[in-house]
């Protein structure tokens, strides 16, 4: 796995805490790899969710580092969504 994947995966664990948004969602970082969340917190793997957020690496991080609000990247067409759009947005709140 990528560092960005490894300081994603704790930084989200961080974040997620505490926060059961309900569902399972993954992060697919261009080139890098991917990092799925659910109820038992964020891990570096590749499966089968409700919502996939894709993103290039500089966008990815900069969202999780909260300098860039998800929603503002998806309206800019900086983070794709695909799958359960409530499920993503359940997860910005959590991440936010």
């Amino acid at each position: 796995m990528s560092d960005i994947v490894n300081e994603a995966v704790v930084v989200l664990n961080e974040k997620l805490a505490g926060n059961d948004f309900g569902g399972t969602a993954k992060f697919d970082i261009e080139g890098e790899g991917a990092v799925m969340m659910d109820a038992n917190g964020a891990r570096a793997a590749d499966e089968d969710a409700d919502v996939t957020l894709s993103a290039d690496a500089d966008t990815f991080q900069s969202i999780i580092e909260g300098d860039t609000n998800p929603t503002s990247a998806f309206m800019t067409g900086k983070l794709k969504v695909d799958g359960d759009m409530g499920m993503a947005m359940k997860l910005a709140a959590a991440l936010s």
